[in-house]
């Protein structure tokens, strides 16, 4: 039989599949699906509440409340891509928030204090609370990769435990921040809230992060396929544990800007924050699974809660139910959305099957 040479040149230009970032996050309609649906909350509430709805008094109002949701959202959306979750973004930011306070208290604690010595207070505690995510993020990682305990449970023995650091620490008393932060969490720059300068700043560095960058291509293969990632030569372990020390330092970064909005630490703030986080994320189109999602699909579900959260509340203003009747229309959202996105990824697979 005689040798056959193929000559790399030929080789190099053959029709092979290449794997790119865009296999691994394939598009899809669900985007403009959301954008269509926020859009359409703010025409119909607009209508329903001309003089109270879309006023700039209430948009900005709107925009303070949901910029520390939405950076908790992005760092659950982080630990979702990669297969896993992360139960204890709340008590991080809750525990980062008490260190914080703590710090201003103790360096800057009368109203007097001169200038100088009030921003030295506020600089060091703003490193310390950050340092504390990332502490929180590092023990969630090593948990989750190098002890081989599912998320799930890793994260919900965290929150237990930062939850009981921070109330053996207050002794569940609130502290307070002296007003030192109040330019984070209520400050506006061109009447643009401060906060949801810093949340849509978060969102474009982690799009840029997860679709730009190296670790951005290694998570999404994490999330997609773990063993076939591992074998590509991908560091799964280290992958996982720059995800979740991520999402702690985010949700540090959630926790000071809740500080700095309601000027008091308390252990037991923002109960619900992580529920509504997951429901923003699988909203907006992050795949529970791993391996699929964009953060676009995160900020417009964290605006379309907004709305139909404030819309909701404005309309049903005087009814004692109003706030039950709220979360009944979260959750009919969500799955209105979930129910639109399975039927249209049942016609693709027709459409695809019939070729």
């Amino acid at each position: 039989m005689a040798n056959v040479q193929v000559s790399p040149t030929k080789l190099k230009n053959a029709d092979a599949p290449r794997l790119s970032l865009d296999s691994l996050i394939p598009r899809d309609t669900s985007i403009i699906r959301l954008l269509v649906i926020t859009i359409v909350l703010f025409v119909v509430f607009s209508l329903l509440k001309p003089a109270t709805f879309p006023t700039p008094i209430n948009l900005q109002s709107m925009a303070f409340q949901m910029s520390e949701i939405g950076i908790l959202a992005i760092a659950v959306a982080l630990t979702m891509i990669s297969g896993g979750i992360d139960l204890s973004i709340n008590a991080t930011a809750n525990l980062t928030a008490i260190a914080v306070a703590s710090v201003i208290t103790a360096l800057a604690p009368a109203a007097n204090t001169d200038a100088g010595t009030a921003a030295t207070a506020v600089t060091l505690a703003i490193l310390v609370g950050l340092a504390v995510g990332l502490i929180c993020g590092l023990v969630n990682g090593s948990l989750v990769a190098y002890a081989n305990i599912p998320p799930i449970l890793a994260t919900l023995g965290t929150l237990t435990l930062f939850t009981g650091i921070g109330t053996v620490v207050t002794e569940g008393a609130a502290i307070f921040a002296q007003e030192r932060l109040a330019e984070v969490g209520n400050g506006v720059i061109f009447e643009i809230p401060v906060p949801l300068i810093i949340f849509l700043l978060v969102a474009v560095g982690v799009h840029f992060l997860l679709s730009k960058s190296r670790f951005g291509f290694e998570l999404y293969m994490v999330g997609t396929n773990p063993q076939a990632s591992r074998f590509s030569g991908i560091n799964n372990r280290s992958v996982l544990l720059r995800t979740y020390i991520i999402s702690g330092v985010l949700s540090a970064l959630a926790g000071i800007v809740i500080l700095g909005r309601t000027n008091a630490a308390r252990i037991d703030f923002g109960d619900s924050y992580v529920l509504l986080a997951i429901m923003i994320c699988v909203l907006g189109g992050i795949d529970p699974a791993g391996g699929f999602g964009r953060i676009i699909g995160v900020v417009l579900a964290v605006f379309a809660l907004q709305l139909l959260s404030t819309g909701l509340n404005q309309v049903f203003f005087d009814n004692p139910g109003a706030n039950f009747f709220r979360q009944f229309a979260w959750g009919a959202t969500l799955l209105l959305v979930l129910l639109l996105n399975y039927f249209s990824a049942r016609a693709r697979q027709r459409k695809t099957s019939a070729r």
